[in-house]
């Protein structure tokens, strides 16, 4: 081996593990109660900092298998690789609610969501599963949210990105729906900030007849797209886009 490649390896090696110390402090939040979701990830547009998410049970109704159905908070915070203390943060009470419709899971979603030249937003994404084989009921939210100062600011509020429902019998006759919407950055602004493209995919399955007669037939619908402006505070969506 020459000294070169030796030092080409040294280097390299060296490099491994600065990206792995890296990836080991970054540390999902403790939950200090029995029921809730905590998650953390690098922010890929700002090297040396992480994001962190926690959302825990504040109260409730009653307990189920999966949790006490009730509220749960949220807490975010952007943190500085090495170093513990929060250098923006969020809070929100009462952010998500579990019930017949079951809070499952929260995550971190790190994107390219460049709103301006010289800002990137981050996502959160919640997802809910209905308790009901017969009533479907499963939904994804995805908010935005930005770093001014020492605060986190959500600019998009709930929109649905994924979206599963109907009435059947669980066997063969009935409907169900299933929605998808992917998100892009468009070439215009509003108010300075970019404006946002939705792209809105639908399937409806019908059902009919019994056992070895069912017939069944799904349909997907020609993509929408839905551009989304912000109006100095948020960008507005649709009713029927904004979930819970």
């Amino acid at each position: 081996m020459t000294l070169k490649s030796g030092l080409m390896g040294c280097a390299a090696l060296f490099g491994l593990v600065m990206a792995t110390q890296a990836f080991a402090e970054c540390e999902k939040p403790t939950l200090y109660g029995d029921f809730g979701h905590s998650t953390c990830k690098d922010w890929p547009a700002y090297p040396g900092l992480s994001i962190t998410a926690m959302s825990q049970f504040e109260s409730g109704f009653s307990a189920s298998g999966s949790g006490p159905e009730g509220k749960y908070d949220l807490d975010l915070a952007v943190v500085s690789a090495g170093d513990s203390k929060p250098l923006a943060t969020y809070h929100k009470s009462d952010a998500f609610e579990s019930d017949a419709v079951v809070f499952e899971d929260l995550g971190l979603d790190t994107a390219r969501y460049k709103l301006k030249p010289e800002l990137r937003a981050f996502g959160v994404r919640a997802t809910f599963k209905g308790s009901s084989r017969l009533n479907p009921a499963d939904e994804t939210v995805l908010t935005l949210y930005i770093k001014e100062g020492t605060t986190l600011r959500p600019v998009m509020d709930g929109l649905i990105t994924y979206q599963y429902g109907g009435e059947w019998d669980g066997d063969c006759a009935g409907g169900r729906f299933e929605i998808t919407r992917t998100l892009e950055i468009g070439k215009t602004s509003s108010h300075g900030f970019a404006d946002l493209i939705v792209k809105t995919v639908k399937m409806d399955t019908i059902g009919k007849g019994e056992g070895e007669a069912c017939e069944s037939n799904s349909v997907t619908a020609k993509p929408v797209q839905t551009t989304l402006r912000y109006d100095g505070k948020n960008y507005v969506l649709p009713g029927d886009f904004k979930g819970v």
